[in-house]
């Protein structure tokens, strides 16, 4: 087994993914993991290896770790839906990425006002168990998350 932390990509408090007001990471249909009420504005890698998927508009991102984990990173809820407003990518998708690597550069303030929630799932897609959270403040690329434990073939 191996215990992988996952660093907080926002600067913000940490929410059970049970209370998302999304049925989707509510119900863990996405993966297991914890949301982030956001106070930053700038999200981050909340670990190291590939961003495998940046979404051109910035509303969301994957990362696939050496140990086959991929996370996924959701800023806000229904944010697709904005095409691009009020997001900005820093990073570029395929890139290696090292935790705490700004991904994504957000405005909370345009995405509240055109009426979407800022409340930001990160969830494991698939694979791995997580063991324990935070709860309260955490600070992005500094305070751990979660705990995913993932066994590892050999």
């Amino acid at each position: 087994m191996a215990r992988i932390p996952i660093l907080a990509p926002i600067d913000g408090t940490a929410v059970a993914l049970e209370t998302v007001p999304d049925e989707v990471f509510a119900q863990k249909m996405a993966g297991d993991g914890v949301a982030i009420a956001p106070e930053g504005a700038v999200a981050v890698a909340p670990v190291s290896g590939d961003l495998i998927k940046l979404f051109p508009g910035g509303h969301a991102f994957g990362i696939a770790t050496p140990e086959g984990v991929e996370l996924i990173v959701h800023i806000g809820l229904d944010t697709i839906e904005l095409g691009g407003e009020g997001f900005e990518n820093i990073a570029t998708e395929g890139q290696h990425v090292e935790a705490g690597t700004p991904i994504v550069r957000f405005n909370r303030a345009t995405i509240e006002r055109l009426g979407k929630s800022v409340i930001s799932p990160v969830v494991s897609s698939g694979a791995g168990t997580v063991t324990q959270h935070a709860q309260g403040p955490v600070k992005a690329g500094q305070d751990v998350l979660f705990v995913l434990e993932v066994s590892l073939e050999v």
